[in-house]
């Protein structure tokens, strides 16, 4: 189960609004082995696509050594689909190497007349896609 602040999934989902059309991208990170998502950090999507995410690789080697440097790892990795529901695609599974991550998904197209945006998380660990339950608290 994942659980998340509110602010953390307000700011989830307003960059995932903000961006659109264009999927957006980001982490959540956290200190290391505890499992807590604390520090909203949104990426740039260097493939400005919106059918496609990509982490800059400089901007993705920035974020690993401060978060190295701060003793934490990456809790939630996030991005949006904005024309399909919030489900990984082949590509997204393949590119899960963080096995420990839950792998959070806004849809910013209304595909289920649920409401603007659906927002899912998954463990993706060895091409094995598994979605949770996600536990939005006011604080930890």
């Amino acid at each position: 189960m994942l659980t998340i602040t509110q602010a953390l999934f307000d700011q989830i989902v307003a960059h995932a609004r903000q961006d659109h059309p264009d999927e957006a991208c980001g982490v959540v990170a956290g200190p290391v082995g505890t499992g807590r998502p604390e520090r909203f950090i949104p990426m740039l999507n260097a493939a400005r696509s919106p059918t496609f995410y990509e982490f800059d690789s400089g901007d993705l080697l920035k974020l690993y050594r401060e978060m190295d440097d701060r003793d934490e790892e990456p809790v939630i990795i996030y991005h949006s689909h904005t024309a399909t529901e919030a489900y990984p695609s082949r590509t997204d599974i393949s590119y899960a190497n963080e096995p420990e991550a839950h792998y959070v998904l806004v849809s910013t197209a209304d595909t289920d007349d649920a409401g603007p945006f659906q927002f899912r998380s998954y463990r993706i660990v060895e091409g094995e896609v598994t979605e949770e339950e996600i536990k939005v608290v006011e604080a930890y």
